[in-house]
């Protein structure tokens, strides 16, 4: 029987109180496993979908998540998303590219052909046995192959500016190399999703509009609007002083430019990265980080990879034929990955140092991979087969990535340079 309105708004708070103490608990965990926040919540996500929770209990689950609750949770979730990339934003520095411009172009290029190509690989095999039923009826050879190379090649770039930040990186020459060639390599790989949307809806106009229009707003935003937002920065000297008004006209701009890069079928998360990275730095900036992180982070995004989690069935990779194509999409993620953008940067003139953490943190996938992976199986590119392989990987090198970093980096140099910066280690 169909829920009313009334159910399924109370339905949907219980749904809050579970998701919330479930993070807390998977990331009081996985803190002490030397793991970031976002591990935490993005596994925190799998064990409340049909992986455990449904397996386990099957009644409760469909109470707690019902069909017609999920394009509520999915409408929050997306908030949460483009809160959330506009914070990243606002911490990205648009002269790091200038300052690394050759390694950091070595890198993400490196870091998209590589994964592209070996995606690619897997796509043919896949396409060619139709006996694996990853990909969504209609899908041509040529869209496979260019969502699982988008999709192998996309970086946790909102991941990459935490670790970075938390670390007190974000000035150094490591940081400014991996935000560069992070924020390049996303850029990249969601004109490239924007070619598969275009390409499976038969429809030029598409691929056209995203990539043109894309590449418009981008200009437009950080030339136009970011001079239009400069003197916004000399009313905020100090803590405390953005106005309520200022502040919600701000969160307007961001909804804004999120909503024309849905329009332009780039996704929205990437209008509100433009935004972000066009508003004034400084006092502003915090200001802006201090209304809105809290609540984005500790209270929204949690929803998002629950809604991820709710999608992914672990039990769906239940032969071995399946299990080794898992294992084979982690080993081509990893090589085309971290391994291509550790040899781009030592190309390039970086230490072998700095070489290996820039390839351990681009090879995190995270919250950027559950996003198209999300696009994918929504629009019916892929199966939910494909999108638990894919989720698999994401977390697997998502893992990976803090406890290789601070083993090739070292954590001593990472707390003395976040001592240096203000920052405060524990």
């Amino acid at each position: 029987m169909p829920l009313t309105t009334f159910e399924l708004s109370v339905r949907f708070f219980l749904q809050l109180v579970c998701i919330l103490m479930v993070c807390q608990i998977a990331a009081w965990v996985f803190r002490r496993l030397g793991q970031s926040q976002v591990v935490s919540e993005m596994i925190a996500g799998v064990l409340l979908g049909p992986s455990l929770l449904g397996w386990l209990w099957p009644e409760a689950s469909a109470f707690l998540f019902p069909k017609q609750s999920m394009p509520i949770l999915f409408s929050v979730a997306q908030v949460a998303l483009v809160l959330y990339m506009f914070l990243v934003g606002l911490e990205f520095d648009l002269a790091l590219i200038k300052a690394r411009a050759k390694s950091a172009v070595s890198v993400s290029a490196a870091g998209i052909t590589m994964p592209f190509a070996l995606g690619a690989g897997i796509a043919i095999y896949l396409t060619n046995h139709p006996e694996y039923p990853v990909f969504g009826q209609g899908v041509s050879t040529l869209q496979a192959i260019l969502f699982t190379g988008a999709a192998m090649s996309i970086t946790a770039f909102p991941m990459l500016a935490r670790i970075i930040h938390e670390q007190g990186l974000s000035k150094t020459a490591l940081g400014t190399l991996a935000l560069a060639a992070g924020s390049i390599d996303d850029a990249a790989a969601w004109c490239l999703l924007a070619i598969v949307l275009s390409a499976f809806s038969n429809d030029p106009k598409l691929a056209i509009m995203a990539v043109g229009g894309g590449g418009l707003f981008l200009l437009f935003t950080l030339v136009v609007v970011r001079r239009l937002l400069a003197p916004l920065g000399n009313l905020v000297k100090g803590p405390g002083e953005m106005s309520s008004n200022l502040f919600t006209q701000m969160l307007a701009i961001v909804m804004l430019g999120a909503f024309i890069t849905d329009v332009l079928h780039i996704y929205a998360v990437f209008g509100a990265f433009l935004i972000g990275a066009a508003m004034p730095k400084g006092h502003f900036a915090e200001e802006l980080r201090t209304k809105i992180e809290p609540l984005t982070v500790g209270f929204l995004l949690p929803l998002f990879f629950v809604y991820s989690g709710l999608n992914t069935k672990i039990g769906l990779v239940s032969t071995p034929a399946l299990a080794v194509i898992a294992l084979v999409v982690l080993l081509a993620a990893c090589l085309g990955k971290g391994v291509a953008c550790w040899a781009a940067a030592r190309l390039s003139g970086e230490n072998n140092r700095d070489a290996l953490a820039t390839g351990a943190l681009m090879n995190a996938r995270g919250l950027m991979e559950l996003i198209i992976l999300n696009i994918g199986l929504e629009r019916g590119i892929i199966q939910p087969t494909m999108f638990t392989i894919m989720v698999v990987m994401a977390i697997v090198t998502t893992l990976m990535a803090t406890p290789i970093f601070e083993r090739v980096y070292g954590r001593k140099a990472t707390r003395e340079a976040a001592i240096e910066r203000g920052f405060e280690v524990s």
